[in-house]
Formats: structure tokens, sequence, C-alpha cells
């Protein structure tokens, strides 16, 4: 026959025959107070209950605000991704009194370009990005691959607007204006 809790603890010597029954009296007095007055029974259940709630909202709020960190650590090392591939692929910078212009978001901006990037931009072969408030010309597939870990980086694809859906009603659809029209 298995020996109780409390015999097992008694041979094991892990406790004394003074706080074997100590705890007994206890127990014991526990459940007179809970016989006796039901309602503080029930009172300290609810107070089991409320610390149980508590814990689990404290860990949801944990669980959120280690989510929160983790994303913004993301979007710290996209940042840092956008930043060196455009250090590495940028077109060097052209001085001159040539501009081309192109639109972020609502505004019309300009950057000097010279007659080879005029014309690499009319195919379409160049991007126009944004790093650290300055804009940037980088390679056709290195703009997509800034697209890809940061939309906002991204401005332009200047020449590739060619192909946008022709309204067959327009009357001018046959004339066609040059990106390069100078004035």
């Amino acid at each position: 026959m298995s020996l109780s809790l409390r015999d097992q603890l008694l041979q094991a010597g892990l406790i004394n025959e003074k706080q074997a029954k100590q705890a007994g009296k206890h127990q014991g007095q526990q459940r007179r107070e809970q016989a006796k007055n039901p309602a503080a029974a029930a009172a300290e259940q609810q107070r089991i209950a409320a610390h149980k709630a508590a814990e689990a909202a404290k860990a949801a709020r944990d669980a959120e605000l280690n989510r929160q960190q983790q994303e913004k650590a993301q979007q710290k090392e996209r940042r840092a991704q956008v930043k060196q591939l455009v250090e590495q692929h940028r077109l060097p910078p052209v001085a001159g009194e040539d501009l081309f212009n192109f639109v972020d978001g609502k505004r019309i901006r300009r950057i000097p370009v010279n007659a080879q990037m005029r014309e690499r931009f009319g195919r379409g072969e160049l991007a126009i990005v944004r790093s650290d408030g300055r804009y940037h010309v980088v390679p056709l597939a290195i703009g997509e691959r800034i697209r890809e870990r940061d939309e906002h980086s991204f401005v332009a694809i200047p020449g590739a607007d060619k192909s946008a859906a022709v309204d067959e009603n327009d009357p001018y659809k046959d004339f066609v204006v040059p990106d390069d029209l100078m004035w």
C-alpha cells in the first residue's frame, strides 16, 4: 500500500513530526474557515481569478510590446539595407544645368542629369530613389530591390509610364509627346 505524501516526506527526512503536525493543523483551520464563511471562500476564488486575468493581460501586453520592438528592429534593418544598396549602386552625381523633372508624391522635383542618363531614363533603365532626404539615381534592378525592402524609399521609374493604358476615345492618342522635349 502506498504511503501518503506526509508519510513519504517524514520517511525521507525532509520534514520532522512537528512540521507535519503544524501543516495538518493549518489545513484543518483552512477547511473550517471555508465551511464557516463561504463568502470569504468565494472572495478568495474571485481574487485568484482576478490575479490570473491580470497576469494574462500583462502577458498579452508584453507580447504586443515585444512584437512592436521586433517590427521596429526589422524596419531599422531594412532602412540600413536600402542605404547600403544606394551607397553601393548609385550613379555618380552630375553637375550641370540640364535638369530632369519627376514627380514625388504631389510635388515635382528635379535632379541634374547628362545626355546619357536622359537616354537611359527614356528607355526605363534607371530608377530614382530617396535616401537620407536626398534623391539618387540607381539602375532599375537595384531600384526594384529597394522597392521590395522599403516602398517609401522608391520614387519613380521615369520612362516606364509610356506603356500606360491608352484611352481609345482620345483624339490625340496617335500624337506621342517625347519625354526629352526641351523648351
